[in-house]
């Protein structure tokens, strides 16, 4: 899509009330960098969290022993203003496309009493059999678990 001069137009922030799943995460002071502000490959750390801790505590991930994973496959944000320290993070997360063995979640990171977002994107987790790392189908339990974040 192109705005006036040919330029792409920048997107949106979303906003919280588009998320049916909400982590709330404390940002620490090693996340802040030299300009004072939640350094950008920081973000994509809350982005696996929030992805994560959902599988880990619906009981449908053990990092260590799990026989299927999802690895990550593409990851993508885009920032509309600066997450600070010390102040938590809501980490909002919803699924934009089930397949067969891979999910594309959107996430949110939202700050303070701004309903809109302060950085947002998206992860792809491709599930596959931890030995061979070949992709698989996802797990019927995981697969009922993410639907119900499916927008």
């Amino acid at each position: 899509m192109s705005g006036a001069g040919g330029t792409a137009a920048r997107e949106e922030p979303v906003t919280i009330d588009g998320f049916h799943h909400v982590l709330p995460i404390t940002t620490r002071w090693m996340d802040v960098d030299v300009y004072g502000h939640v350094n950008n490959v920081v973000y994509y750390s809350y982005f696996d969290t929030v992805v994560n801790e959902h599988l880990v505590s619906a009981g449908l991930l053990d990092p260590q022993t799990s026989p299927i994973i999802g690895l990550v496959v593409e990851t993508r944000c885009t920032y509309f203003r600066s997450l600070t320290y010390p102040a938590p993070v809501m980490a909002g997360m919803r699924v934009a496309k089930l397949g067969s063995s891979s999910v594309r979640y959107q996430i949110a990171l939202f700050q303070g009493d701004d309903p809109s977002a302060a950085a947002q994107g998206h992860f792809v987790h491709v599930y596959v059999e931890r030995e061979t790392q070949r992709p698989v189908p996802i797990p019927a339990p995981v697969r009922a678990l993410l639907q119900t974040l499916v927008i």
